[in-house]
């Protein structure tokens, strides 16, 4: 077993792990207490994480990796040099000061970066963001990642570590044989057809999501909403949390409600366009770091 540590300061802008990993924009990762999503991201918690990197990744066998913070240091365990995949997976080479002096001013963004300041955004294995925000549609984010869990178990590849068994994420193939029947079971209800679909889609290499990657924002955002079960704000995720498109704004619940009560100018009828008033509103090229910000303030009772 290989350990390490990443002090929190020799990052700019600091680094939060529990509101970056429950916030609401990765479901790739989980508590080892199970304890996930059970209350609001307080900065500095110190619990310990996990997840699995795909095999596609580590170029042989899924690998488990856990990580903590506490005493001003990220801390990890796994088998291999986990740095460099923490370092891509949470974006910890991000300029998050730079990124946050970037933010207009505006009373809703300062409360949401006071508030959690230190949140990054994450970089998440494509075909797992793609599944794991098709099967977001109307639901709660503790419900989601439970789906995704349930998932793992059932179809991903068992993987032991340090006395444990974890899951891995389902490859396409493995996803795509299952039946729309056994989908149900597990909870995903009407999304189960469209999850099984996407999953035959990228397995048959009809479609991958990674394609999406390199093209102009909006082109990319239209290659992704070829996959079953995925429309604009689906896409905007993905985009967003897997594909580095950091000016992406997905248009869910809270940011419509945000719009509604502090933009209502942003407001311009059509997903297209509403998205790309709301993108200029909060500065364009880093718009999305701002949407997640006020995603997970709103979410936990914040007010501005």
């Amino acid at each position: 077993m290989e350990r390490g540590t990443i002090p929190i300061d020799s990052l700019s802008g600091g680094f939060d792990l529990q509101s970056t990993v429950e916030s609401g924009q990765t479901y790739v990762w989980a508590r080892e207490d199970d304890r996930m999503y059970e209350d609001a991201p307080a900065y500095g918690g110190d619990a310990w994480y996990y997840t699995v990197l795909p095999d596609d990744r580590t170029g042989g066998d899924p690998v488990v990796v856990r990580a903590r913070q506490r005493d001003g240091v990220l801390e990890w365990a796994a088998s291999i040099d986990a740095e460099p995949h923490l370092v891509e997976l949470l974006r910890l080479d991000d300029d998050l000061d730079a990124i946050v002096a970037a933010t207009p001013d505006d009373p809703l963004l300062e409360a949401a970066y006071d508030a959690y300041r230190g949140m990054r955004l994450v970089r998440d294995p494509p075909f797992a963001s793609l599944i794991s925000f098709i099967c977001s549609a109307q639901m709660r984010v503790s419900r989601i990642h439970g789906m995704q869990v349930r998932l793992a178990r059932e179809y991903g590849n068992a993987v032991e570590f340090d006395g444990r068994t974890y899951h891995a994420f389902p490859r396409p193939a493995q996803l795509a044989a299952a039946t729309e029947a056994e989908l149900r079971d597990l909870g995903l209800g009407y999304r189960a057809p469209y999850v099984q679909r996407t999953a035959e889609m990228v397995a048959t290499g009809e479609a991958r999501p990674e394609e999406a990657a390199g093209r102009p924002y909006e082109a990319a955002r239209e290659y992704l909403t070829q996959f079953v079960g995925v429309g604009e704000k689906v896409a905007d995720c993905v985009l967003l949390f897997s594909l580095g498109y950091l000016e992406a704004v997905p248009l869910d619940t809270w940011i419509r409600t945000a719009i509604a009560e502090h933009y209502p100018d942003c407001d311009q009828g059509s997903y297209a366009e509403t998205s790309r008033a709301i993108r200029e509103r909060f500065g364009g090229e880093y718009a999305g770091y701002a949407q997640t910000y006020v995603f997970l303030y709103l979410r936990t009772g914040g007010e501005a």
